[in-house]
């Protein structure tokens, strides 16, 4: 026997089963854990206003059982996956937020029986307990078991298994789109109905979910203060965007559930680019900083909340123009929202004063009328996108509704949505004389449509220019 074979174990070489085909082991690791008992962390509320939710879906599409499911996180490279994130409409009918789960409203005369279907979760005993690296308690921790969730959501909840035998009963059913591998496999119809009568309804919010808006907005007008206070370190350590991105989505995990979509810090010539995400620049201390940042509370609701600060704490002329701008058509649109007012009105009135103002920096090549015509829209070459959107679950909430819901309709109390106008003047736009090109400014604010007109929900930020350079030197440490 040579030095080396005397130091290898008697076992090597052999050929390992699975830790499932050994009895020794699966004996062992079944017995002697404690009983650890895990309640669902629910938001206060959140079960009575699910409960409200189905009894508006079933009184909207009585006689007809539906599905809606949580889904499942994709795969983000090999067996890894992305973080989880309930299905919207999912979470609006049940307050639950377990991957896989899927609701049932089974029609009965005069409504629905609703129950939830969960997979139970991997307790000692079970092979996924510790084969499971995605779901098993020991890979996971303790969860909440089945009866659990059904005394906290006070509705009925059975194993996930109970429902593949009730496959045969789901034929005709109309399912949501997250339903959609259910719905193939038990013969469901996926209906764009549903789904657009889910997002119909969602439109106007109820005292609980307009308390979770105020609680994501809340915390999003905190981490703005976070984010700018991080500037000078930024700059002087050339950690540049991504660190300022970095900071606020660490607020938005500590403070809510993340951020309710992929943080936006655009500094200089980046600013212009609505979806810059990457962030990898610097920042330019002498530059605008694009700030479009929302805090997704743990019920899932979000804010998104758009600022344009100069970094340096004070903007140079052609920023400050550009600005206040940009502040005369957002206070255009915002004066639009109130009751019994059409919802694009607000859309209009911000584009006729970014068009007229354009036109007066002699921008256009055609008059203020022409570019406003169905037939121009000169001024759209720098603002291509839309002046805003409803606000909830989603950040571009209610996104499946009929056109004559959703563009058509009169705002109403309880409609919760953005009023974001912009100017994107593109560092490589020809169009622009040589002190615009580069310049990016957007302001965004959340309201909330009252019954006497209207809330800005985030109005703790500032938006007329003297007063954002002033909060803006308020948080770098200046002073005036």
């Amino acid at each position: 026997m040579t030095g080396t074979d005397a130091l290898r174990p008697p076992y090597a070489g052999t050929r390992y089963p699975r830790l499932g085909q050994v009895p020794a082991f699966t004996a062992f690791i079944a017995r002697d854990w404690a009983d650890v008992r895990t309640a669902p962390d629910l938001p206060p509320g959140a079960a009575a206003a699910a409960s409200v939710h189905r009894e508006r879906l079933s009184a909207a599409l009585p006689g007809r059982t539906l599905v809606a499911a949580a889904g499942h996180a994709p795969v983000r490279n090999d067996d890894a996956h992305y973080g989880f994130r309930a299905d919207s409409s999912f979470v609006w009918l049940t307050g639950c937020q377990v991957e896989g789960a899927v609701l049932v409203m089974w029609a009965v005369p005069g409504g629905h029986d609703p129950v939830l279907y969960l997979p139970p979760p991997f307790r000692p005993g079970d092979t996924g307990f510790f084969a499971d690296a995605n779901h098993g308690e020991l890979w996971v921790g303790p969860s909440a078991g089945l009866p659990e969730w059904g005394e906290a959501l006070g509705v009925v909840v059975e194993p996930l298994d109970a429902l593949a035998a009730r496959h045969g009963d789901l034929r005709g059913a109309w399912a949501a789109r997250s339903a959609s591998t259910l719905a193939a496999t038990a013969g469901a119809e996926v209906s764009a109905e549903l789904e657009s009568t889910l997002s119909r309804l969602r439109m106007v919010k109820d005292a609980w979910e307009i308390t979770q808006l105020r609680e994501a907005v809340d915390a999003t007008v905190a981490g703005f203060a976070a984010v700018v206070a991080e500037v000078p370190r930024a700059v002087a350590e050339g950690l540049g965007e991504r660190w300022l991105q970095g900071t606020f989505d660490r607020h938005a995990r500590t403070f809510g559930n993340g951020p309710g979509y992929s943080t936006i810090v655009g500094s200089g010539a980046h600013a212009p680019i609505l979806h810059w995400v990457r962030c990898d620049g610097d920042i330019d201390p002498d530059a605008a900083l694009l700030l479009d940042m929302g805090v997704e509370a743990r019920s899932l609701y979000t804010a998104d909340v758009t600022r344009t600060v100069p970094a340096s704490g004070r903007f140079s002329a052609a920023q400050r123009e550009v600005h206040d701008l940009v502040e005369k058509a957002h206070r255009a649109g915002l004066d639009r929202i109130r009751p019994g007012v059409e919802y694009l009105d607000f859309h209009f009135a911000a584009m006729e004063v970014v068009a007229q103002g354009l036109h007066d920096w002699g921008l256009l090549p055609v008059s203020v009328d022409e570019a406003l015509s169905p037939a121009g829209q000169q001024h759209r070459r720098y603002l291509a996108c839309g002046i805003g959107h409803h606000l909830g679950l989603d950040v571009h909430d209610c996104s499946q509704a009929h056109y004559e819901d959703y563009m058509g309709a009169a705002l109403e109390p309880g409609v919760v949505m953005t009023v974001e106008p912009g100017l994107y003047f593109h560092a490589h736009d020809l169009t622009l004389p040589p002190e615009l090109r580069g310049i990016g400014v957007r302001l965004e604010d959340d309201v909330l449509v009252t019954d006497a007109g209207s809330e800005v929900l985030s109005a703790a930020l500032p938006i007329a220019a003297g007063e954002v350079e002033a909060w803006t030197q308020a948080q770098l440490g200046q002073r005036g």
